[in-house]
């Protein structure tokens, strides 16, 4: 146990630590995680020294990202490789993910939350939604920090360097990125902000889930997503809850122009990033990756990595808004 002399406060059985994500004291990998992050935040007055060691709970026969909702799974190019360069291609992607929700929440979710502290917004504001947002903050960074930790403990158990620098900006961080410097007004450059993160906070669970779920992959990987699960249910209530309140004081013209962006931050954000894999395929100098992703984007069988919408779905139907959208409920838009 990481824990000395303290009980937890709520009937879930889960640890609450200021700051830090909630986790359960009886779970070795959960312990392991939240350890690394204490010490780095220099909280060893209430973690004990001796913590787990998360580079003793890497097992190097386990995948470091699902293979079950890699897009080309099934196709005969992947199917072929050597399970070396699969598992390489694996811990890739597992890098790429850590790296593209950095950018979520340092570009997205945390600049929106500060919008909304400073007053950006009409309708939104107080002691308690500042109360709520800063720890929201303080959140995203011990995120930010978990997904960095993950990174860095598969670069050094693979003995690969696996450089950020070598990836392309995610997509979703591209098109919120690209939609900002299109707008002529600082109201809709901010809305557009608020939008994405509305849309990120509320549908990043489902993503999540796809890897806390998985029992086959690295402990400490279905770990860090579980952890960072159990925060984000909170933050989709307060973003939930945001949204509406901005949505019920905007005049028309600024209603279509949020409910335009909700819809293009859904797109970006469940749309798969083919622009990752075909750098990280040019990387490791693949054999027939060309063909293998103008076969899997002609049949859109890969066109979508989230598939769960129902967040964003019940946001917009409890602001009676579902049909004033232009979105395809059952088919998502992929990267171009």
């Amino acid at each position: 146990m990481i824990i000395d002399d303290l009980q937890c406060s709520d009937a879930d059985g889960l640890v609450h630590l200021p700051g830090l994500p909630s986790f359960d004291p009886a779970d070795e990998a959960e312990n392991a995680v939240i350890s690394r992050l204490a010490g780095n935040w220099h909280r060893r007055s209430t973690v004990k020294r001796d913590e787990p060691d998360l580079d003793e709970l890497f097992d190097a026969g386990r995948a470091d990202y699902p293979e079950a909702i890699v897009p080309f799974r099934d196709h005969p190019t992947w199917q072929a490789m050597p399970d070396a360069l699969r598992s390489r291609l694996l811990s890739w992607a597992w890098i790429a993910y850590n790296r593209h929700t950095v950018l979520a929440e340092q570009r997205v979710a945390n600049p929106a939350f500060a919008l909304v502290m400073d007053g950006e917004f009409p309708g939104l504001g107080g002691q308690d939604m500042d109360i709520a947002l800063a720890q929201a903050m303080v959140d995203e960074q011990y995120h930010t920090l978990m997904h960095i930790n993950a990174s860095a403990l598969t670069r050094r158990k693979r003995g690969n360097p696996f450089p950020d620098s070598a990836l392309p900006e995610s997509h979703t961080s591209r098109a919120h990125r690209r939609l900002r410097a299109h707008a002529a007004e600082r109201w809709q450059r901010s809305l557009t902000t608020l939008a994405f993160a509305t849309v990120s906070e509320i549908s990043i669970n489902a993503y999540l889930d796809l890897l806390a779920d998985d029992h086959d992959i690295q402990v400490v990987n279905s770990t860090t997503a579980k952890l960072h699960n159990r925060d984000e249910y909170c933050h989709a209530s307060i973003s939930d809850e945001m949204a509406k309140l901005v949505y019920d004081v905007l005049d028309p013209v600024k209603r279509r122009f949020f409910l335009d962006m909700l819809v293009a931050g859904l797109e970006a954000f469940v749309a798969t990033d083919y622009s990752t894999w075909e750098a990280i395929f040019r990387i490791e100098k693949v054999t027939g990756w060309e063909k293998m992703l103008a076969d899997v984007r002609a049949e859109k069988s890969g066109s979508r990595l989230v598939r769960d919408y129902s967040g964003l779905y019940s946001l917009m139907s409890d602001m009676n808004v579902l049909g004033e959208v232009d979105f395809d409920w059952g088919l998502a838009v992929t990267d171009k």
